[in-house]
């Protein structure tokens, strides 16, 4: 392992290639050049995933939810939780359950087909947040893993970041560390009030991922990616949805297991 990569203390024994790279995924959306990007650089972008109707209809659902989730964090000393800050970064999350649209969108859609090419016919919805990053106060986020801000075994699972707006380097695009994932889960330190981190540079040249409105950024819960600050004048949306993988169980701070079949549901099969 790289000098400055630390195992996170329940990663053991790792191995990519027993874990993911040597099941490839169903022939129904994934290409093989995708496949193949997504074995060695832990990412690919998906072009055009989300048509132009149903990206309306779901930023008219995210709309609401990241409004209402501003009005929460008006009411807090110094309009913040956790990450998220008015006049920032806005986190609305778990919305899926609450909206037709979005459920149809995470669960019979293509970004669903991609679940089941990427981590099986098993597939569950994990975690679901759309996340607004205003200019008014550019903030990076750090270089983490997702599986670093909670701990599921397997440590692989499914990221797809959907861009409900054009997103360029400017507005705050996703920057991955290609090769990284490789390693497993790796130790993250919190640094406040970014976030969870693993380093401040990574050890290998970083990738920037700019996409258009209904693209989405494809990645695996082990790749080291942030986004970058938005200093473009306009606000950037974003969608993130998560998949784990059938029998997938998240390790607890106090030593608790969840069994993430039980809490999460099935998407179609």
């Amino acid at each position: 392992m790289s000098g400055n990569l630390i195992p996170h203390p329940l990663s053991d024994s790792f191995d990519w290639n027993d874990e993911v790279a040597s099941l490839p995924p169903r022939d129904t959306l994934v290409t093989g050049t995708d496949w193949e990007r997504f074995v060695s650089d832990g990412f690919f972008v998906a072009h055009g995933l989300v048509d132009p109707e149903s990206l309306a209809a779901v930023i008219s659902e995210t709309d609401r939810f990241c409004e209402e989730a501003d009005k929460f964090l008006e009411q807090l000393p110094d309009e913040r939780l956790f990450i998220a800050e008015r006049g920032a970064i806005t986190f609305a999350p778990h919305i899926a359950k609450r909206s037709a649209t979005l459920w149809n969108l995470v669960a019979s859609s293509r970004v669903a087909d991609l679940a089941h090419d990427l981590v099986g016919l098993g597939a569950r919805l994990y975690h679901d947040q759309a996340v607004y990053k205003a200019p008014e106060k550019p903030r990076r986020f750090p270089w983490h893993q997702d599986n670093g801000y909670g701990f599921v075994t397997p440590q692989h699972y499914l990221t797809v970041w959907i861009a409900l707006t054009d997103v360029t380097v400017d507005s705050g695009c996703v920057w991955v560390a290609p090769g990284l994932h490789r390693y497993g889960t790796l130790k993250h330190e919190y640094i406040d009030p970014l976030g969870w981190q693993i380093f401040e540079e990574p050890p290998v040249a970083s990738v920037a991922a700019p996409v258009a409105a209904g693209d989405a950024v494809v990645f695996s819960s082990l790749t080291p990616h942030l986004t970058g600050p938005n200093i473009s004048s306009a606000v950037r949306k974003a969608y993130i949805v998560q998949y784990v993988g059938p029998g997938a169980v998240r390790h607890e701070p106090d030593g608790r297991k969840i069994d993430l079949d039980a809490q999460c549901p099935a998407i179609r099969g």
